[in-house]
């Protein structure tokens, strides 16, 4: 193929999904000359699997990145139609935000958002190419001959990389939505070093509306105290729409069982491993088959369409046997299927390739985000996105590299796990992968991460202040309930800050947002105090630094294995070095005594 000159840029992000969106958002913003590229421009903020975002751990990392400056709080309040808090009936360290979008307004609000950005051009194009020079990247070529000179690369390719999407024996090269695969980055990326794996994901059928009897379905209504994810919009989030819930039952099961052998889980077909956390419906009968039943979620795809989504049914069976499924299903007996499920394999690297700043060891200046790092949903993605775009931005400028830690918060502690410890299947946020809970929670992730944010660039001195004067109004409140008896009485479970107001007579009118804050502040003093000491521990670890040019290999005292995985991740600090598997305590202190010996 003919190459032409396409002219010059200082960034080049790969793919316009939700990791791509705020890798190009941040290194614009931050006045880099950034190109994105897309296979298409009407998937730009697709969403293939469920319309939704948030969710248990999803939540904290979508408020987590809003308040960082990212943009996906503020387009989900734009676009989504339906809000509930999960576990509410839990303490507030696993309260997470979820909402159900209208996916064609998500697009939309996302698309134009980057149509609108300075320093950003939105491109349709694939990227079949990265070039080189002395182990630096210099350039991208696309399908089209262009050849970019850049000097720094994010690859946000999603499951675009090596797309192969599976029906039972129906099975093509292809993207999510039938959209055409990106098939020459990967042997590119191998012919640079990079280790490459084969991921799975999978996404359930779609029905018409009109064919359904949401009569015999449980109403699933969104709450009525509404939050929005965006700590800046201020109107309240309304409830437009209605979700319901169904569920499999023996006649289901049995249909899947007969048909295990026309399974491509189980054929063979697929060879790409798939998350565990959210399995197909026949991998939940094959690894419960003891349970009567399984609970389906069936949710609106927006606004301007009939078309629903059976959360949990996730399935890569024929059409057919897919058909005989949903027609056992209550209220879906004859339903018509407007999309079937599939299954579709893609290409990703190992994420032990990357630092922590999601560059990659070999490149400079090629960074990854999102399922390309071997990560699985939307909110993974975007938080990887942002921070790949800001250090993109800052190695172009010479600068040091924005490195979050565990100790920040979810996103610190997904980075930190992916290339730490690495992944062998597509990686899932939970609320349990933090060691910090209590301390990380989604309502006070503004306290945590602006002034990051702000120091970065991307939160404004105006959107900072104000965080600054929320919590200096809670400090405010617990040092004056602290002077009188109150203080205590809030301490008990039973008790809540508005219950005692009688008792109160000189409270002040507070936002909601503040009240909220004194009341964990005040109820789970003596936890957060003990986490906190947790964390000035593990800084003390995370600031020993250990040298990038360390030969393990001739270090006495650590076991074979732990060299080797010393070698190949080259941890950054003590801290992180203990965090890899296969690194035992032992180890770690034949580590410490050899550096401390050198020094």
């Amino acid at each position: 193929m003919r190459t032409y000159d396409a002219g010059k840029c200082d960034i080049v992000v790969i793919g316009a999904g939700h990791a791509g969106i705020e890798a190009a958002l941040a290194a614009a913003r931050l006045g880099l000359d950034t190109v994105c590229f897309t296979v298409s421009l009407d998937a730009v903020g697709n969403m293939p699997c469920n319309p939704a975002i948030g969710g248990t751990g999803k939540g904290h990392l979508v408020r987590e990145l809003d308040a960082l400056g990212g943009e996906m709080g503020r387009a989900a309040d734009r676009a989504c139609i339906q809000y509930r808090m999960l576990n509410r009936g839990k303490g507030p360290a696993v309260h997470s935000l979820r909402a159900q979008a209208d996916r064609r307004k998500y697009q939309e609000v996302m698309k134009h958002t980057l149509e609108l950005q300075e320093n950003l051009r939105l491109k349709q194009g694939e990227v079949v190419a990265i070039g080189t020079e002395d182990g630096r990247v210099t350039s991208v070529t696309t399908d089209k001959g262009a050849v970019y000179g850049t000097r720094a690369v994010v690859v946000a390719s999603g499951t675009y990389l090596g797309g192969r999407t599976i029906t039972g024996e129906a099975v093509r090269d292809s993207g999510p939505d039938g959209l055409a695969a990106a098939l020459p980055l990967t042997d590119c990326l191998k012919g640079l070093g990079l280790r490459m794996r084969r991921f799975k994901t999978g996404t359930p059928p779609r029905v018409n509306a009109r064919t359904v009897d949401l009569s015999k379905m449980q109403v699933q209504v969104g709450d009525d105290d509404m939050e929005p994810f965006s700590f800046s919009t201020k109107d309240k989030p309304e409830n437009k729409v209605t979700c319901w819930l169904t569920y499999t039952n023996a006649e289901t099961h049995r249909i899947i069982r007969e048909n295990l052998d026309r399974s491509p889980l189980y054929s063979g077909v697929i060879e790409g491993v798939g998350p565990r956390y959210c399995p197909s419906i026949e991998t939940k009968i094959v690894t419960f088959p003891d349970k009567e039943r399984h609970q389906l979620f069936i949710e609106p795809m927006g606004l301007n369409t009939e078309e629903l989504y059976i959360q949990g049914f996730s399935s890569s069976l024929p059409e057919d046997v897919q058909i005989a499924m949903v027609h056992t299903l209550p209220g879906l007996e004859h339903a018509e299927i407007t999309r079937p499920a599939y299954a579709i394999e893609y290409d990703c690297v190992d994420p032990t390739e990357l630092y922590a700043s999601l560059m990659s060891k070999k490149i400079a200046g090629l960074f990854g985000a999102g399922q390309f790092n071997g990560s699985s949903g939307y909110e993974e993605a975007a938080a990887q996105g942002w921070v790949a775009g800001v250090n993109a931005a800052r190695f172009v400028r010479g600068e040091d590299p924005l490195i979050l830690r565990r100790s920040d918060g979810y996103i610190g502690t997904l980075i930190d796990d992916l290339v730490t410890k690495g992944t062998e299947e597509p990686y899932r946020m939970m609320t349990s992968r933090s060691e910090y809970r209590l301390l990380h929670r989604q309502d006070n992730a503004d306290e945590r991460l602006s002034a990051i944010g702000h120091e970065v660039g991307l939160v404004s001195d105006e959107q900072y202040h104000a965080v600054l004067e929320k919590y200096a109004a809670v400090d405010a409140e617990i040092l004056r309930l602290k002077k009188n008896h109150v203080y205590e009485l809030l301490k008990r479970p039973e008790n809540s800050y508005a219950s005692l107001a009688p008792q109160d007579p000189e409270r002040p009118d507070l936002p909601p947002a503040v009240v909220r804050e004194v009341e964990i502040a005040v109820k789970y003093e003596g936890y957060i105090r003990r986490q906190l000491k947790e964390i000035q521990a593990f800084s003390k670890m995370e600031d020993r630094a250990l040298p990038p040019d360390l030969d393990y290999e001739a270090i006495p005292g650590i076991r074979t294995e732990a060299k080797q995985k010393l070698s190949a991740i080259r941890p950054a600090s003590f801290g992180q070095a203990g965090r890899i598997s296969g690194v035992s305590p032992a180890d770690l202190t034949a580590l410490m005594i050899w550096v401390e010996k050198d020094r």
